[in-house]
C-alpha cells in the first residue's frame, strides 16, 4: 500500500518471544530454560555470575526496536505484553516506561501456565485497534511465532502496512513473507554485533530440577531412571511464568534449499530484474529503487546490511558480473548483462 506522510504506528511487542530467542539465539537452543532464567535474580547474592554475564550480553535493545518503529511514523499505540512480576522481565520496566510503553500484564490462570496467553491477548488487541484507530496506518508486530501469521494478513487485508522484526533463527520464515516488511533484530540501526558463546556441556540432574527444566538426556540415563522407578513416566514439566513454555519452540522457521545469504540475495536480485525486463523491452534500464521495492515485496525479510554492505548499491556494484549499473544525473539505473 502507498505509505501517507502522516503516518499513525501501532507497535506491538511479544516480550518473552523477543527476550527469549535473543537468548537462545546466543547461548544455544534451549539456553533459557537451561540456565534457569526464568528464576534467576541477579540481584541474588548467591546468583551464579557466569550465567549473570550471559543474560547481560543478551539483553535486548528496546530502544533501537522503538527508535525503528518510529521511522515510519507518530507512535499512537505502544504495548508490550509479559509477565512483568518476573525478575526478568522487570528489569526492563525501567526503559520500557522511559519510552512510554504501555506494560500489558498477563497473568497465569492455570498451573500449566498460558502457552498462547501473550499471542492470543496481542492478536485481539491489533484486531481491535484496527477497528476502533482507522487512522492507524502501520502495524509492527515484534515476535517471530508462526501464529502471527493470520494476523499480519488480516492487518493488510483491513489495508495497514505491516512490519515485522524478529530474531535470526527464531523467526517463521512465512511471517516474513506475510508482512509488508521484516526486519532482523541484528541489523536494526544501533545494535551491536554480539558473539554467540558455547551452551555448557553438561547439567547435572539436580540442578535441572531445582531450576525447573527440562534437557535431552543420554539414554543410559533415561533407561536408569526407568529401572529404577518401575511403572512411572516422567511428566514434561511447565513454566507457568512465561507465556511460551519450553515445548514451545520459536525456532520454526522452514528450512531452505540453500542457506548461504549471500547466494539467496544475489537470486533475489536476478528474479527482480527478470520480472522489470517482461514489463518492458530486455535490454531497458531499470531504477536501482523499483528494483528494491520489487526485492522487498517477493521478500520482506531483505536487506543488504547483514550482508555486508552499507548500501544497495555497493550491493548491487558486488553482483557486476550479474548486471550493469549506470548514473543517470541523480539516478542509478541497472540492468541485467547480456
Amino acid at each position: 500500500m502507498t505509505e501517507p506522510n502522516d503516518a499513525r504506528v501501532g507497535l506491538y511487542i511479544d516480550f518473552d518471544n523477543i527476550v527469549i530467542s535473543r537468548y537462545q539465539q546466543l547461548h544455544g537452543r534451549n539456553a533459557f530454560q537451561r540456565d534457569g532464567i526464568r528464576d534467576f535474580d541477579k540481584s541474588s547474592p548467591d546468583a551464579d555470575p557466569e550465567v549473570a554475564a550471559r543474560l547481560a550480553a543478551a539483553t535486548v535493545d528496546f530502544n533501537a526496536i522503538i527508535d525503528f518503529a518510529a521511522s515510519f511514523g507518530a507512535l499512537v499505540v505502544n504495548r508490550a505484553y509479559a509477565d512483568w512480576s518476573v525478575p526478568v522481565n522487570a528489569n526492563y520496566q525501567r526503559q520500557l516506561m522511559s519510552r512510554a510503553v504501555d506494560l500489558t500484564q498477563l497473568f497465569t490462570a492455570t498451573t500449566r501456565g498460558t502457552k498462547n496467553g501473550a499471542d492470543i491477548r496481542l492478536a485481539v488487541d491489533v484486531v481491535e485497534d484496527l477497528f476502533r484507530l482507522p487512522d492507524l496506518t502501520h502495524v509492527i508486530i515484534v515476535a517471530g511465532d508462526s501464529d502471527y501469521i493470520a494476523l499480519a494478513q488480516k492487518s493488510k487485508r483491513l489495508g495497514r502496512f505491516v512490519v515485522g522484526i524478529g530474531v535470526a533463527g527464531s523467526t517463521s520464515t512465512s511471517l516474513a513473507a506475510a508482512c509488508d516488511e521484516f526486519e532482523d533484530y541484528d541489523s536494526l540501526p544501533g545494535i551491536e554485533k554480539v558473539t554467540a558463546t558455547p551452551p555448557p556441556a553438561t547439567t547435572t540432574t539436580t540442578e535441572r530440577r531445582r531450576s525447573g527444566r527440562k534437557t535431552a538426556e543420554p539414554a543410559e540415563s533415561v533407561e536408569a531412571d526407568a529401572s529404577s522407578a518401575p511403572g512411572k513416566t516422567r511428566k514434561p514439566m511447565t513454566n507457568p511464568m512465561f507465556s511460551h513454555t519450553e515445548d514451545s519452540q520459536f525456532d520454526d522457521s522452514e528450512p531452505a534449499e540453500d542457506t548461504d545469504p549471500q547466494t539467496v540475495a544475489t537470486e533475489l536480485l536476478v528474479r527482480a530484474l527478470q520480472i522489470g525486463h517482461s514489463k518492458g523491452d530486455a535490454d531497458e534500464w531499470l531504477n536501482t529503487g523499483t528494483v528494491k521495492n520489487q526485492m522487498r515485496r517477493m521478500d520482506p525479510s531483505f536487506n543488504e546490511k547483514p550482508l555486508g554492505y552499507r548500501s544497495f548499491t555497493d550491493f548491487l556494484a558486488s553482483r557486476s558480473d550479474l548486471a550493469e549499473l549506470q548514473e543517470d544525473g541523480p539516478h542509478r539505473l541497472i540492468r541485467l548483462r547480456q
